[in-house]
């Protein structure tokens, strides 16, 4: 019975030869049989796949420590970081990007993802997209990327032409590259200064990223972003102190985190937080050091923002 796909249908536009060597491509032999499967033998399929992702993100540690590096060291010359992708890639880059100013209260521009297709493309599927290898580096331009940025690439394939091309166009113009692919890469081939290839095998449904290699892709993207933001005194202790109060939750949150650390009581910590102008740094210092919040904040300005500094405790 036809249906839209032959509406949709033409031969691929490029040579695809290979394709098959690809690791996200290749078939899992352990759901072969998945058609046949009960629910349960299902369930316990994906769940023992997934419990594989967390040791090859593991074997990658030293590049992506490598990557933190140049990540913060940009961040400090006032750089940024730009996620590339397309189709899920592209969605994970721009959700961790989203989620940076809320949790450490960065700049918005500070941390931005692109996607193949733009906006539409996170809403619904355009995996056309990743194949117009021009419009990566248009896409980068409209960000007018300098040298003290650092853009990174994410292909779980390893051959999206709308990321490499990104990534080309970036390392013309001096920015810091970092490339994330889930199969092998030729170092020789990818324009990047860090590469990281966290293979998590054949996925249960055979080339559905969305699944082990998304997995894989959020964790490396989490604790670049995480790790940098710790670096730049965005934490005290393992609080975040820099966060947004824009909601009830996170208000609340910044009451506790007060609690927590100063001793005190619930309503004394909102009286010291609307004293400290909605800044939980500066509350926390206010009520660490016992000075007001003008002498909170210089102690601030002059730790470069990192709370144990301000206090005198590193």
């Amino acid at each position: 019975m036809a249906d839209d796909h032959d509406n949709n249908w033409r031969p691929p536009d490029r040579d695809m030869a290979g394709m098959d060597a690809v690791l996200t491509e290749q078939r899992n032999p352990r759901s072969t049989g998945l058609d046949t499967m009960s629910v349960m033998e299902i369930v316990d399929l994906i769940n023992s796949e997934d419990r594989t992702v967390a040791d090859a993100v593991g074997r990658e540690r030293e590049r992506i420590a490598e990557a933190i590096v140049l990540v913060v060291e940009r961040f400090r010359r006032g750089g940024r970081l730009i996620y590339v992708g397309a189709g899920t890639s592209g969605r994970l880059g721009v959700l961790d990007a989203s989620e940076c100013p809320p949790t450490f209260g960065t700049d918005p521009e500070m941390v931005q993802g692109l996607i193949a297709g733009g906006y539409d493309a996170l809403i619904r599927a355009q995996e056309g997209a990743e194949d117009e290898a021009d419009a990566g580096p248009s896409d980068l331009a409209e960000r007018e990327p300098t040298a003290a940025d650092v853009v990174m690439g994410i292909a779980t394939s390893g051959v999206t032409p709308y990321v490499h091309e990104a990534l080309a166009a970036a390392r013309e113009i001096g920015a810091g590259t970092i490339f994330l692919s889930c199969s092998p890469v030729d170092p020789g081939e990818v324009a990047a200064d860090v590469i990281i290839t966290p293979l998590v095998g054949p996925e249960v449904v055979t080339g559905s990223t969305r699944m082990k290699a998304g997995t894989a892709t959020k964790l490396v993207l989490n604790t670049i972003t995480t790790a940098s933001m710790v670096l730049l005194g965005k934490t005290y202790e393992n609080l975040m102190v820099d966060l947004m109060a824009t909601c009830d939750k996170l208000r609340d949150r910044s009451c506790r985190i007060l609690v927590e650390t100063l001793g005190v009581g619930y309503e004394e910590a909102a009286d010291l937080m609307s004293e400290a102008g909605g800044s939980v740094k500066v509350a926390l210092v206010m009520g660490k050091a016992g000075v007001g919040r003008e002498e909170a904040e210089r102690r601030l300005e002059e730790s470069d923002g990192f709370v144990r500094r301000a206090l005198g405790e590193a």
